[in-house]
C-alpha cells in the first residue's frame, strides 16, 4: 500500500505534493483523520520525495510544522466550542477507554500531555479537541502545541529525507550531519517513550494506592 501511495504522489507536481502532505497533516489534527492515515506517514513520504528532488526539504518542513500547529489549533477550537458532545461522536465512542486515558493525562500533566501526544498517533488526532473540551488555557495550549509541532514536523521530515537518500544511494548518506540528525531523532523517541512509561507506571501506582486506601 505504501509503495502504491508513493508511486501516485511521486507523479504529482511539486506544489501539489506540498498541498497533499500539508492537507493530510492538517486534517489529521483538525478532523480526526489520524484514525485513517497517521500524519507521520504523509510527512515521511514527503521527506522521501524531497530526497528525490521532487520538492525542497526546507520548505516542506516549514509547511509541515505550520500545518501541524494550525491543525491542532483548529481541533482545540472545535473541542472548546463543541464541548462534551464531541466525545459522543462515532469515531470517539469506539475508543472510549483510550479517550478517557487521554483526558486523564491532560488533567494530570496539562500542556505536557499536548506535547507528548503529538508523537502518539491516536493521541495526536484527539488531544487538541480534548484540550479544548477540558478548557485548557489557550496560552498553555499554544505554547506546547507550537513546541510539539516544531519538533515533530522537522524530525519526521528529516527522517523521511535521509531514509529516501539511503534508499537511493546509501553511500551518500554516511555523513556526519545525517548521523547526528538521525541520532537526535532516535534519542527523542527514546526520551518520549521513557516519559510515557514513567507516566503510566505512576498512574498505575496511584490507582493501586487509591484501591488500598479504600
Amino acid at each position: 500500500m505504501f509503495q502504491s501511495v508513493m508511486s501516485w504522489v511521486s507523479g504529482l507536481s511539486g506544489p501539489v505534493i506540498y498541498a497533499v502532505v500539508a492537507g493530510l497533516v492538517f486534517c489529521e489534527d483538525a478532523l480526526f483523520f489520524g484514525f485513517v492515515l497517521p500524519g507521520e506517514t504523509a510527512v515521511v513520504l514527503g521527506g522521501a520525495l524531497a530526497a528525490q528532488q521532487k520538492v525542497s526539504v526546507v520548505p516542506l518542513a516549514a509547511i509541515v510544522v505550520l500545518a501541524a500547529i494550525s491543525g491542532d489549533f483548529v481541533g482545540y477550537q472545535i473541542g472548546r466550542h463543541a464541548g462534551q458532545p464531541i466525545l459522543e461522536t462515532r469515531p470517539l465512542r469506539r475508543h472510549h477507554d483510550r479517550v478517557d486515558g487521554a483526558r486523564d493525562l491532560i488533567r494530570r500533566r496539562g500542556g505536557v500531555a499536548v506535547f507528548v501526544g503529538r508523537f502518539v498517533a491516536f493521541f495526536r488526532a484527539i488531544m487538541p479537541a480534548l484540550a479544548g473540551v477540558s478548557a485548557m488555557p489557550s496560552r498553555v495550549f499554544l505554547l506546547y502545541n507550537a513546541a510539539g509541532g516544531l519538533v515533530w514536523g522537522v524530525s519526521f521530515t528529516l527522517l523521511g529525507y535521509f531514509a529516501g537518500h539511503a534508499y537511493a544511494r546509501i553511500e551518500h548518506v554516511a555523513g556526519r550531519i545525517s548521523a547526528i540528525v538521525i541520532a537526535g531523532v532516535v534519542v527523542l523517541a527514546v526520551v518520549i517513550w521513557r516519559l510515557r512509561d514513567h507516566l503510566h507506571r505512576k498512574r498505575d501506582g496511584n490507582d493501586r494506592s487509591g484501591t488500598d486506601s479504600r
